[in-house]
């Protein structure tokens, strides 16, 4: 499997398991305002979309700080709608992967710029997966508060370690050779 790859099911993992997490509230729930917080659903999707178009348009041949980005406006709260947020939510991954996607293995070398400062391209590509791993866990963490008693996890329940494990492996958790 290839770095790009690889790559690839990565970034769709994360925004799998965002989209998950989103799912699980109503409108008004994942439009909420906390009083105060900072970063709120809205407010990570925008940063994450103005992002996304910024680092991935162009990707080799310009710097990843477009000068038509607004960065300090992604910051602001905004009164969006589900299919609004939404929108800017696939528009920034389509960006990204549509990007990805035509790179070739021989331009992972190649060197690229962010806010004129050099690193290949395979670095800039590692550089995002973290920084879009970051928000994600922001946006699984807020939704998780605003779910509550509903939230349903989205990896092994706490306290299912040993049942996930009997599944997994085909034996209990108490006995690593008596098989279920």
């Amino acid at each position: 499997m290839s770095f790009l790859s690889t790559t690839i099911t990565q970034f769709k993992h994360y925004k799998d398991l965002a989209e998950k997490a989103m799912a699980q509230l109503d409108d008004t729930s994942l439009l909420h305002e906390v009083e105060g917080a900072d970063n709120s659903l809205t407010v990570i999707v925008k940063h994450l979309n103005g992002n996304m178009l910024s680092r991935w348009t162009n990707f080799l041949s310009e710097d990843g700080e477009k000068p038509w980005r607004r960065r300090d406006e992604e910051f602001e709260h905004s009164a969006l709608t589900r299919n609004q947020l939404m929108e800017l939510w696939e528009e920034g991954w389509q960006c990204m992967f549509s990007t990805l996607e035509s790179l070739s293995d021989s331009e992972l070398g190649q060197t690229v710029h962010i806010r004129g400062e050099a690193s290949s391209a395979m670095d800039a590509i590692i550089r995002q997966l973290m920084h879009y791993s970051y928000h994600i866990g922001q946006i699984i963490l807020l939704c998780k508060q605003q779910a509550g008693d509903t939230w349903q996890s989205l990896s092994i329940p706490r306290g299912g370690s040993a049942a996930y494990n009997a599944t997994l492996f085909g034996k209990t958790g108490d006995d690593p050779e008596k098989t279920v």
